[in-house]
Formats: C-alpha cells, sequence, structure tokens
C-alpha cells in the first residue's frame, strides 16, 4: 500500500470501470473515508480510506501544485 502515493486532485484509476464505461476519477475529498468522482458521467462515490486503497491500479495524473 505504501507504493501507491495518492492526493487531493489527482487522477486515479480503479481496478474495475464505472458502469457509465469511464475507468478514470478524480480524488475530490480525502479523510478517513475518500470522495471520488467519475470523469465520464460526474457520478460521485465516498469509500472508505482502506478499501479505496484495495481498488485503485494506479494514479493516472498527479495534481499541480500551486506555489504562492
Amino acid at each position: 500500500m505504501a507504493d501507491k502515493e495518492f492526493g487531493i486532485n489527482d487522477i486515479v484509476q480503479m481496478k474495475k470501470p464505472h458502469p457509465c464505461g469511464e475507468n478514470r476519477w478524480k480524488i475530490i475529498r480525502m479523510g478517513m473515508d475518500i470522495r471520488i468522482k467519475c470523469m465520464g458521467c460526474s457520478h460521485s462515490v465516498m469509500i472508505p480510506r482502506k478499501e479505496f486503497a484495495k481498488k485503485m491500479k494506479k494514479v493516472l495524473e498527479h495534481a499541480v501544485e500551486e506555489e504562492s
């Protein structure tokens, strides 16, 4: 689980695609639970962090951090 580094606004790929056919998800909330939004139909799902770590395949795009 340590090799899977993810953060808010990252685009991730899950092991199983969403019923709409899309397999890209954006992390929109992090805490004890993680809320992800389908990039195809904009449906959002909240799942426990441990379950998310098991179901995530890889990070496709890391969010760009703005420096102030």
